[in-house]
């Protein structure tokens, strides 16, 4: 993983974190609560908005994105972890939210990360997800497939085309809100563990 895309995400990021996921960012983290587990917690950018959360495990696999991280400003206690979703250090029933925001398009074995995420959930636990998503339109549908290859390169491993939804929807989580916004290539999950 090179050093050139963690150093660029934040700047890249910018224009719609101000216009849109900022305000979808805040919404949805206000959400998580008790002990928080973060999947791909990137540069940090969700780390401001843990108002409700007595504790943020975030995990982060790309160790110049993590060390981004480290100057992000909290008011809630945060540990970060260089390590992936798909074998996660915790026990099982550890935690009481959650939240993974861009971060399923680049993980490389979504259904086992899934599936730990799952492990390390108390029942009851929400899942709170906001994630690009391959679209129903035909023709940008293709230039997410055309794209994804040289997209992947460039962006930390990150597939344009990925379908979340339909994974989640697979995982035996239980979809209780799902929202899409600009054109359908944005949408937020909120899940419970049962």
């Amino acid at each position: 993983m090179g050093n050139l895309f963690p150093k660029l995400y934040d700047i890249a990021m910018k224009p719609l974190e101000r216009t849109k996921l900022k305000k979808v960012r805040k919404l949805l983290i206000n959400n998580a609560s008790g002990r928080v587990l973060e999947i791909g917690s990137g540069t940090g950018v969700n780390f401001p908005y843990y108002t409700n959360a007595l504790r943020v495990d975030a995990i982060e696999p790309n160790p110049s994105m993590r060390n981004r991280s480290l100057n992000k400003e909290s008011s809630t206690v945060i540990q970060t972890y260089l390590i992936g979703a798909e074998k996660l250090p915790f026990a099982d029933n550890t935690f009481d939210s959650v939240v993974g925001t861009l971060v399923f398009c680049t993980i490389p074995e979504p259904n086992s990360a899934l599936k730990e995420i799952q492990r390390v959930s108390k029942p009851g636990t929400k899942i709170l997800l906001l994630e690009h998503v391959k679209v129903n339109n035909k023709f940008l549908s293709k230039m997410q497939d055309i794209l994804t290859p040289i997209w992947k390169k460039v962006c930390d491993g990150c597939h344009l085309n990925r379908n979340t939804l339909d994974l989640v929807e697979k995982s035996g989580l239980s979809i209780s809100k799902k929202s899409s916004f600009y054109g359908g290539i944005f949408i937020t999950i909120e899940c419970i563990n049962e």
